[in-house]
């Protein structure tokens, strides 16, 4: 089997789901990370909030849910990582070379995010045992 022709730079960020975002930025900042970007989401109609948490070339994305989705993550019981994000040079053709090879996408398009200084683009595919992996570009 022919593996795609996508420049992947690198890991990204590793997102997780949080249940008390003041507590879990001060977990992080404790371990030597910084806040470098806060910003909202919205989640079924309601805002959540998420902080990009950085230590040297490594991303943690801390992000929780509007209290309506907290409860499936307080009751997670197998840890609580919830994608690994690829850096990638064009999200256009990251995404019409993964939708051409037949990987199962979630989002119709790359998504449009008001994160860092000029936003950023992305999308998810599910792997085999349902992981999710995200392909994202700041533009």
């Amino acid at each position: 089997m022919r593996s795609l022709d996508i420049k992947i730079n690198a890991i990204q960020h590793i997102g997780i789901p949080v249940t008390d975002l003041k507590r879990s930025k001060t977990f992080y900042e404790r371990l030597g990370f910084a806040n470098v970007m806060q910003a909202t989401f919205d989640e079924k109609g309601e805002p959540g909030t998420c902080v990009m948490m950085k230590r040297d070339n490594m991303i943690m994305e801390l992000y929780e849910l509007p209290e309506s989705g907290l409860n499936e993550i307080r009751s997670r019981s197998n840890g609580h990582i919830d994608h690994v994000a690829f850096d990638v040079e064009d999200i256009e053709v990251a995404y019409n070379s993964i939708k051409e090879a037949g990987f199962n996408i979630i989002e119709p398009e790359p998504v449009f995010l008001q994160f860092w200084e000029r936003g950023c683009k992305y999308f998810n595919i599910t792997g085999p045992d349902g992981e999710r992996l995200e392909f994202n570009q700041i533009l």
